[in-house]
């Protein structure tokens, strides 16, 4: 049974992990399932430890028409997946940011 607070969605979107700890850093990735409590993203090529604050980018989809939006994030790491070679973290906090075309 599941037992998880939010619902999942299987959402392949493009995520960069813009800080790690007290570390900037500019890694690409992707989203493999996105809830309104966090996200499992793909390992970036940053070393994780568990409870370690990141801070992330998502790009959302607009249809183009009005320019890119991205939601920046602030969480924590809460797991790493060895398996398929991940990493969740919670969303703590959100705001949305329009990019420049």
């Amino acid at each position: 049974m599941d037992q998880r607070k939010s619902r999942r969605f299987d959402l392949r979107l493009p995520v960069e992990l813009t800080r790690a700890g007290m570390r900037h850093v500019s890694v690409p990735g992707e989203t493999r399932n996105v809830s309104s409590g966090g996200i499992l993203f793909t390992n970036p090529e940053v070393p994780l430890e568990i409870g370690q604050p990141v801070e992330y980018y998502i790009s959302l989809p607009t249809g183009g028409a009005i320019g890119g939006v991205r939601l920046r994030c602030m969480g924590k790491v809460v797991r790493h997946d060895k398996e398929i070679q991940s990493f969740a973290a919670t969303l703590e906090r959100y705001e949305f940011v329009r990019t420049r075309n």
